[in-house]
């Protein structure tokens, strides 16, 4: 369904219910306002409309809302209140809701530790538990990509210079590119295709999925570049990322929705150590102590009052940089099992070694590192 066609239904429902007649602008008024917002434009900056159920997303919270809105397009007072009624009910009832483009960016970026679970999940917390949770977790997003009338909205957003839309819509290709991978050699097909060649059977239907592959890589590449001439700060390193553009770094952005130790490994392929030392401070400066062992060996070498910091702040946060840690690996550098056998290869590092600072700014960088930990531990 579109969102002409349900603003349709909308207006059907609502003349019946009040005997009334309602302009079909005034019914995007009307929606808006039964999301809380005081006109449709308002809505239309950052947000789009979906047919997919919200949790805690109720109209009837917003009915006062929608009364004042009624009365102020011009309708009477009665009229108002049997909108105000009558309308939240239908939409609740269609599992018609709004949904922040941010908040749908930031949805489509989230990233899993790969076991399944949550990060940081209580080591008390059920494995089954968090297992459903990631379950509904995707089955949500899935419902919410595949929505026509969100997918709709993104693109008018996207049509009027919103960067942000551009970049949902980039996510959302690229998901979409992910999970249908075509088959190996469907290429060949494809490219037999448009030279000419009449296929059948299953070269056939491997030519069009690649060339349903091709469509959506473009559309994911159009996107991407939109939002990042348009400014969006993760669509410019997901473009350094991909494919080597450094204005990311050449602008200097420091607030973006990944990982700073990530953005670190970036700055480095495209030899940019200075800004890979940013991003590896930034990550150190929020726990990570891998950076920290980084800075120490490569970035900081040359500021001994720096590299102690790091490491006690390393062993505040339970790791002694000053320590060897070697343990078995396989050939392909992941761990090595005993119960499975084979060859096994030394992985993990030596500790650091350095040069003693003086009792003075031994004093001040065991401080220095304390003030670390103690924001690190107040999640600033």
């Amino acid at each position: 369904m579109t969102i002409k066609k349900f603003a349709y239904s909308t207006q059907q429902h609502l003349q019946a219910r009040t005997k009334s007649t309602f302009k079909r602008a005034h019914i995007y008024e009307l929606l808006a306002a039964s999301f809380g917002f005081n006109c449709y434009a308002a809505l239309c900056a950052n947000s789009v409309f979906t047919d997919v159920a919200m949790p805690g997303q109720l109209p009837a919270k917003h009915r006062s809302l929608v009364w004042h809105r009624c009365v102020e397009m011009g309708y009477p007072a009665d009229v108002a209140d049997a909108v105000s009624h009558s309308l939240s009910d239908f939409l609740t009832e269609r599992e018609f809701g709004v949904f922040g483009i941010d908040g749908l960016v930031a949805i489509l970026r989230t990233e899993w530790d790969g076991s399944g679970e949550f990060p940081n999940a209580d080591e008390d917390d059920e494995p089954e538990d968090w297992n459903d949770i990631v379950d509904s977790q995707q089955a949500f997003t899935d419902a919410m990509v595949a929505s026509p009338i969100l997918l709709e909205g993104l693109e008018n957003a996207a049509s009027k210079g919103n960067a942000l839309a551009h970049y949902a819509l980039a996510l959302i290709q690229r998901s979409s590119e992910e999970v249908e991978e075509p088959e190996p050699g469907s290429e060949h097909w494809y490219l037999q295709a448009k030279a000419g060649r009449i296929l059948t059977g299953v070269e056939k239907e491997w030519a069009e999925t690649y060339e349903d592959h091709v469509a959506v890589s473009q559309k994911y590449v159009h996107h991407l570049r939109a939002a990042a001439a348009l400014g969006e700060p993760n669509a410019l390193l997901d473009l350094a990322d991909q494919f080597n553009d450094p204005t990311f770094f050449e602008l200097g952005i420091d607030r973006v929705m990944a990982n700073p130790a990530a953005i670190a490994d970036i700055a480095e392929r495209l030899d940019r150590p200075e800004d890979a030392k940013r991003w590896l401070s930034r990550a150190a400066e929020s726990g990570n102590t891998e950076a920290l062992r980084q800075l120490v060996e490569t970035y900081d070498q040359g500021d001994l009052f720096r590299c102690w910091t790091w490491v006690y702040l390393g062993k505040l946060l339970g790791s002694d940089l000053t320590q060897d840690a070697h343990y078995a690996i396989n050939e392909d550098g992941s761990p090595y099992d005993e119960d499975v056998g084979g060859p096994a290869f030394v992985g993990g590092h030596d500790g650091v070694d350095l040069e003693s600072l003086s009792a003075t700014q031994d004093v001040a960088a065991k401080q220095a590192a304390q003030n670390l930990y103690a924001r690190i531990q107040g999640g600033n």
